[in-house]
């Protein structure tokens, strides 16, 4: 019998190659703590590539304008001429090339401690932001050092792979995501929202200028999707201003990087702050919000919260912050502002301690403008069905259609594929056809018919017949059976024969069966 060829497996990403070699380095460090490791280096590295190849164009530039020699030093010591080019300044010893030098010495650690201080003392944009404690006790150094070469091997300049950008963004984003996956325990893989989540929320918002805010910013990724949709549609990074908030230090410090690396301006408050108790930018009034906040937080509660200006529609119940959230976003949009955000699916419907009688107040108040069901496992922290709201000021006009007095409901919870067993992943289509239905109801020229068992405008009316909830469930209907013109006598030969063929099929693997064990006992 000719044996079967095997099937060739697929060649491994930069960023799968170099997360495997990583994660073997890991030992005993739990991801939680190792994911800073990482991604330290990470951007200790990008940092130092960055500012050797300003180096080295600097050079080129000065011999151009026939600079003499002598000259040439102190120009490349000139600090400004790096700011100038969004490069951070890298002192020498600091630089990857010393810090590679020494990394099978066994103060590694140390050394490398030493150039995050450096890196910090000469940026005030970075101070408190980078990882230390490289040096500590646990933290094997033979292994530390083989994680330096390992990441030693990646470029970030123009001249590598596909471009600095290209190549940090891919291998930041997947370790996050990564990191995110090995995570265990209550608060595993909060700081990360998947990237397919983030791209359904951006691409229906569409934030093409003006200010974006998250309260709840964790490692950043809402902002950096948001700038990646603005260069994808031709405009500048610069068409769009950031303002977020992080209430756990070590992800306000991850974001603070993350953004940093990609060249995005970012005001995240001086510190980590909880955004209900501490609002680090009360007078902000955004175009877009755009978050994942926590999903039913009960300790969020403090008593110097009970008269806040924020509850508008109601003082939200001490043992669940979801319609704190909502409120809190609504009191920072502008006029004619719209916000996107992720909620548990129990705030569609939940009555209990008040919930009901605000979202009944949202609803009239014609705040609400899109609800969707979303599929479930989407996230690596929580198995919590969850649903996208977009809340929108000023929805007689904003920019779009009037659309007062209706809510779009959309039930997408049979899109998506498994990644893994654990994680479903929307595909480009999934997103485009969610995002695709909400802009043809809400833009001028749209032309929305609803599609039963997917999407559905509602009146106001409607939804008060069923008590405000808003699960989108009880709104779309039931799919359209499809149709089958195939005459039934023909139907019922066709099966017939299919499975008089499968009876078949069972006699002939009987057979076969029987001889091989036979063969077995002789």
């Amino acid at each position: 019998m000719a044996r079967r060829a095997a099937k060739a497996k697929p060649a491994k990403t930069l960023e799968q190659t170099l997360w495997d070699a990583a994660d073997k380095l890991r030992g005993n460090q739990e991801p939680s703590e190792y994911k800073h490791v990482v991604l330290g280096l990470v951007f200790l590295k990008y940092v130092s590539d960055r500012f050797e190849e300003r180096r080295e164009q600097l050079k080129e530039e000065l011999a151009a304008e026939e600079i003499k020699p002598e000259r040439i030093e102190s120009f490349l010591e000139d600090r400004d001429e790096y700011a100038s080019q969004n490069v951070f300044w890298v002192p020498s010893l600091a630089r990857w090339g010393y810090v590679q030098s020494v990394a099978k010495q066994p103060e590694i650690g140390q050394q490398i401690d030493q150039a995050m201080d450096l890196i910090e003392k000469e940026n005030p944009s970075l101070r408190g932001v980078l990882p230390r404690n490289y040096g500590r006790d646990g933290l094997d150094k033979r292994r530390l050092g083989e994680l330096v070469d390992l990441i030693g091997s990646i470029g970030f300049t123009e001249a590598d792979d596909h471009g600095a950008d290209d190549v940090l963004g891919r291998v930041y984003e997947y370790f996050l995501g990564q990191f995110a996956g090995k995570e265990t325990g209550k608060d595993a893989g909060a700081f990360y929202t998947p990237r397919s989540v983030v791209r359904t929320l951006v691409e229906m918002l569409e934030p093409y200028k003006g200010r974006v805010y998250d309260p709840a910013a964790g490692s950043g990724g809402m902002f950096v999707q948001s700038v990646e949709f603005v260069k994808a549609h031709g405009g500048k990074r610069t068409d769009i201003s950031v303002y977020g908030q992080e209430f756990t230090d070590t992800t306000w410090k991850l974001a603070k990087m993350n953004l940093a690396l990609r060249g995005i301006e970012a005001d995240m408050g001086t510190h980590s702050a909880d955004s209900f108790t501490e609002d680090l930018h009360q007078d902000l009034r955004a175009d877009y919000v755009i978050a994942n906040p926590p999903f039913n937080v009960s300790d969020w509660w403090d008593a110097k919260l009970g008269d806040d200006p924020r509850w508008k529609y109601g003082t939200p119940p001490k043992g669940n912050a979801n319609f704190a959230w909502v409120q809190h976003f609504l009191h920072h949009l502008a006029p004619h502002g719209t916000a996107g955000f992720v909620l548990a699916n129990g705030s569609l419907s939940s009555k209990s301690s008040g919930e009901g009688e605000i979202r009944q107040k949202l609803v009239e108040a014609g705040l609400v403008d899109c609800i969707v069901a979303m599929p479930d496992k989407l996230f690596f922290n929580t198995g919590i069905p969850v649903s996208l709201w977009f809340i929108s000021k000023g929805r007689d006009g904003n920019g779009h259609r009037a659309r007062k007095g209706e809510v779009l409901f959309i039930d997408a919870r049979k899109l998506g594929a498994m990644q893994s067993r654990r994680l479903r992943v929307l595909s480009d289509d999934d997103i485009a056809q969610i995002a695709d239905t909400y802009h043809e109801w809400r833009n001028h020229d749209g032309n929305h018919a609803d599609t039963p068992g997917f999407a559905k405008s509602v009146s106001i009316e409607e939804i008060a017949k069923q008590d405000f909830v808003l699960t989108p469930g009880r709104y779309v209907g039931a799919a359209e059976a499809e149709v089958n013109d195939e005459p039934i006598n023909e139907k019922i030969e066709r099966l017939t024969k299919e499975v008089f063929a499968e009876f078949d099929r069972g006699r002939e693997l009987e057979g076969e069966l029987r001889r091989r064990l036979g063969a077995l006992v002789l």
